[in-house]
């Protein structure tokens, strides 16, 4: 086995980091400080150097060459395959995982395209609703799509009531459901996600309030599926939650870190781009540079951006 670095140097690496030090400065100083990344603030490419086959869990892909669904409401300028392929280089990833967004409603096409596009190293999170064919599940999970999203928190096309027939469905293809809702949503359904066939993935850190802990009952219901390995938790989104905001998102480090400790075979992270959110688009490498603060070691770090993700979307 290869030897990791230790804790001390990880922590010494962590903290030049977070000065905006680090592997930046071995770079060559055009390449650091001009080039442009679309749809991500900064120029400096991340300072953290990521394990070989590190995994973004979470990005999408918008292409003119697709119609929005009608009655869209979250819509986006051109994020592209070759765009985001920039981005990879900016962050030292390899692997990714295209989530099909709420602009498309249920039509995959554009994520579909993507997986073509990128080949091998990349999975994809469909959106379907009940009246889906076997035949397009089946098409689906060829292309390397291993789960379906329900994004219970925007106008969506899907119901909490699609949850458990669809699981159900697509049970014996090994995926999972990825699921956004609100805390009032996620409770009063904590017995029908508890009994689903499939493992969860709840997207941005499960909406947990950032100051939740122990005893409050978001956090208790989704770290007691996490213990039981039930359910994951995405890394991602730290700019939706955060009130100190950027560069280091200090307001999200507790629970981030709490998460970490408590279950972390059950972590992924994933970029959140081309932030389809925001109209002032964060710096992914910075982003990156933090998440890697909270993991805490080299060793995490391969836990949460390679294995994890090999395991959940079946690399």
């Amino acid at each position: 086995m290869q030897n990791l670095p230790s804790r001390r140097a990880f922590l010494r690496r962590s903290t030049q980091i977070a000065l905006g030090l680090g592997a930046v400065a071995q770079l060559p100083l055009v390449l650091a400080q001009t080039e442009p990344y679309d749809h991500s603030a900064g120029t400096q490419r991340a300072a953290s150097r990521l394990p070989a086959d590190a995994c973004d869990c979470h990005m999408h892909i918008y292409d003119p060459r697709f119609a929005w669904a009608p009655g869209a409401k979250l819509l986006h300028a051109p994020a592209t395959v070759p765009m985001y392929r920039r981005l990879q280089q900016r962050l030292g990833t390899t692997r990714n995982v295209v989530v099909t967004p709420s602009a498309y409603g249920v039509d995959n096409s554009c994520t579909f395209d993507a997986l073509a596009q990128l080949g091998a190293t990349a999975r994809g999170v469909a959106v379907v609703n009940d009246q889906v064919s076997d035949s397009e599940l089946q098409r689906l999970h060829q292309a390397g799509v291993r789960g379906l999203r329900f994004n219970l928190a925007l106008g969506s096309v899907t119901t909490v009531e699609m949850m458990e027939p669809l699981a159900r469905r697509v049970a014996a293809l090994g995926w999972h459901l990825q699921v956004n809702m609100p805390n009032e949503v996620l409770l009063a359904n904590r017995t029908l996600l508890s009994a689903l066939p499939v493992p969860l993935v709840f997207d941005h850190f499960a909406r947990i309030p950032l100051q939740a802990g122990p005893g409050h009952p978001v956090f208790d219901f989704v770290t007691t599926l996490m213990r039981q390995q039930r359910a994951s938790v995405k890394l991602s989104g730290a700019y939706l939650y955060s009130k100190r905001g950027a560069p280091d998102y200090e307001d999200v480090a507790p629970l981030a870190r709490t998460l970490v400790q408590t279950a972390p075979s059950q972590l992924v992270w994933g970029s959140d781009w081309p932030h389809p959110t925001e109209q002032h688009k964060p710096d992914d490498a910075r982003l990156l540079d933090v998440m890697t603060t909270w993991l805490g070691s080299d060793a995490m770090l391969r836990t949460v951006l390679v294995d994890n993700p090999a395991r959940l979307y079946q690399f």
